[in-house]
């Protein structure tokens, strides 16, 4: 496992990325994982459907019951809605709890499709122990700084985007180190490729719900997946994988 040091020394002297040598690559590694991206944004949605059902069956109660107020010429207690606005944040971090670990365990199986390696396609990988705990503490920091960027005007949320696209594939891939550890990494790389990896993430989410939208509007539960592959290069150029480094330098000993 390369420590903290070594890999935000790796990102502080990674080479200038191309924006279009990233988007060919996301291109031809999305025709791999496209399937796989699929049943990802698919157990996402079913994990989640209990907490929809959850959420919006209080609600059209709520809804019946204010009904009923109207038509008897009273006002509705505002304070009711109190726990349901409760139960809307607490839903949302357990969204973020699913969605991190699924993208997270994505990421990973990108890299097997990617680099031939042999390796099953678990979706739950970050799910089980020893990792169950970090996933759940990295999505509730996440959670926690894009709702404080949301609450300072919005606007910082924009910078704070980038990071926490990135902090998911370093998770993927170096789920051993800290918690604390990764966001610093997460950041440390955003800031060193914020533009390079705001364009893509722009420009790669537009192209998904567009050819989405042309494949009759199902189609974008196909290509939504597009738009995490340049993260996933942008790691693998920037800071790369110890197991392929250390190929590499037996590689070059035995020339």
């Amino acid at each position: 496992m390369e420590t903290i040091n070594a890999i935000l020394g790796k990102i502080e002297n990674a080479k200038a990325l191309d924006f279009g040598d990233i988007f060919n690559k996301s291109i031809e590694l999305f025709k791999k994982v496209w399937l796989q991206g699929l049943v990802m944004l698919l157990l996402t949605l079913v994990l989640m459907l209990p907490f929809y059902i959850i959420m919006y069956l209080p609600l059209i109660a709520m809804g019946l019951f204010d009904n009923e107020l109207l038509q008897q010429g009273q006002e509705q207690n505002l304070a009711i809605l109190v726990p349901f606005y409760i139960f809307m944040f607490v839903f949302a971090f357990f969204a973020m709890i699913i969605g991190f670990g699924l993208k997270s365990a994505f990421y990973r199986i990108c890299k097997i499709k990617d680099l031939n390696e042999a390796g099953s396609d678990d979706y739950f990988y970050f799910f089980k122990r020893p990792y169950l705990g970090k996933t759940i503490k990295l999505a509730a920091m996440t959670f926690g700084i894009s709702l404080v960027a949301l609450l300072l005007c919005v606007l910082p949320i924009f910078y704070a985007m980038v990071p926490i696209a990135l902090i998911n594939v370093v998770y993927a891939f170096n789920p051993d180190i800290s918690a604390s550890e990764i966001v610093k990494i997460g950041f440390k790389l955003g800031n060193k490729k914020w533009l390079l990896t705001f364009g893509l993430l722009f420009v790669s989410s537009i192209l998904a719900q567009l050819v989405g939208m042309i494949m009759c509007f199902i189609g974008v539960f196909v290509t939504a997946s597009f738009a995490y592959l340049p993260m996933y290069f942008i790691y693998k150029e920037s800071i790369g994988f110890e197991e392929a480094d250390e190929i590499n330098s037996i590689g070059d000993t035995s020339e």
